[in-house]
């Protein structure tokens, strides 16, 4: 009975002595990424206008605490007027109307791995052929622990 109570003593010794930390304990990241848009480069903005047919350029600098993650864009028609908007500016809408062909583009783009800041320069289309109007720009940026932050903007697409 000594043998085994001194026997399973020195394996608890063991299984403690195993999970001694070396003092380079890895930080616990709790902290949301962020995007910046009020750069004079940044594209789009609050209330920004584009036009069917044509490309543009997004532009946004990302950055964390720790390491990025990913990041996407979701663009979709408000012809209802919901919101998401992220931004205390508000936008002159159109009228309340029923979409016929709205633009639809949700997209990821690719971060480096092991980068904390990362301007995003992204081209996108938009298609001749859509409804123009009101649209929502999201921006969803996740960093590598998979905390997500949401940008919310307001734009218009013209003729």
């Amino acid at each position: 009975m000594r043998k085994e109570l001194l026997g399973g003593l020195m394996l608890l010794i063991l299984s403690i002595s195993a999970c001694k930390k070396d003092g380079t304990q890895e930080a616990i990241d709790t902290e949301y990424p962020i995007i910046n848009v009020t750069g004079t480069s940044a594209f789009p903005k609050q209330c920004s206008t584009v036009k069917r047919g044509e490309k543009f350029t997004f532009r946004a600098l990302l950055s964390d605490n720790i390491q990025l993650g990913s990041v996407s864009v979701d663009i979709h028609h408000n012809f209802d007027h919901h919101t998401h908007s992220t931004e205390v500016e508000s936008c002159n809408m159109d009228a309340i109307k029923t979409p016929v062909k709205p633009f639809l583009l949700i997209q990821a783009y690719p971060i480096p791995t092991g980068q904390k800041t990362y301007e995003v320069q992204q081209e996108i289309t938009v298609p001749a052929n859509i409804d123009p109007g009101d649209y929502h720009f999201m921006i969803r940026l996740t960093d590598k622990e998979g905390w997500q932050t949401i940008k919310g903007l307001s734009i218009k697409i013209t003729n």
